[in-house]
């Protein structure tokens, strides 16, 4: 019979705020915009510092991927204001003019 080799039992453990970071920032594009990217910016940068001061502990491109996901969706947050803000000051404007004449 042929000898059975021991399974290696040497699983990472992934940090718990990394992969809430994550679930965050889908949340933020699906479901909680503003809620959702605020909490993935928050809880991946406590989870790079986690990652990084547990050595074992994995989950650091997890962390960097919510707290991407969250910067993004605060920047198209901000350009879709600004696009509100535009549109209602060109409108205003329009309507302002054409009462003058």
């Amino acid at each position: 019979m042929e000898e059975q080799r021991p399974i290696n039992t040497n699983i990472p453990q992934t940090s718990t705020l990394a992969i809430i970071s994550l679930i965050a920032g889908v949340l933020g594009f699906t479901m909680l915009p503003l809620i959702g990217s605020i909490a993935a910016i928050l809880t991946g940068y406590a989870a790079r510092k986690e990652t990084r001061a547990v050595p074992p502990l994995g989950g650091d491109g997890l962390a960097t991927a919510g707290i991407i996901m969250g910067w993004v969706q605060i920047g198209l947050g901000v350009i879709g204001v600004c696009c509100f803000a535009a549109y209602f000051i060109f409108a205003a404007g329009a309507i302002g003019w054409s009462f003058n004449q």
